[in-house]
């Protein structure tokens, strides 16, 4: 019995020991998980103003694909003007 009683009170010190640095890690990994929440919400509002300047630059090429689709049409009309020009003189 004097084991067991000598067992039993190690174990208590000990359990009692690991409870409160258990208390500590455990504010100290909440203080952890606030500073990652706070990177996290970092990160998405970086990622957002990324997600922002991409859609802006896709809307600006867009623009600039049909500014080039209208130039390129425009460039062949004057051209086919042109060769009608060209033949009808060469026809005089």
């Amino acid at each position: 019995m004097t084991k067991a009683s000598k067992f039993f009170a190690v174990l208590m010190a000990s359990g009692l020991t690991v409870g409160c640095a258990s208390k500590s890690d455990i504010s100290n990994l909440q203080s952890q998980v606030d500073g990652l929440k706070a990177e996290i919400n970092s990160v998405k509002g970086s990622a957002d103003e990324a997600l922002s300047a991409a859609q802006s630059a896709e809307a600006k090429a867009a623009s600039a694909e049909s500014a080039a689709r209208r130039a390129a049409a425009a460039a062949e009309d004057v051209s086919s003007k042109l060769d009608r020009m060209f033949k009808k003189s060469m026809m005089k």
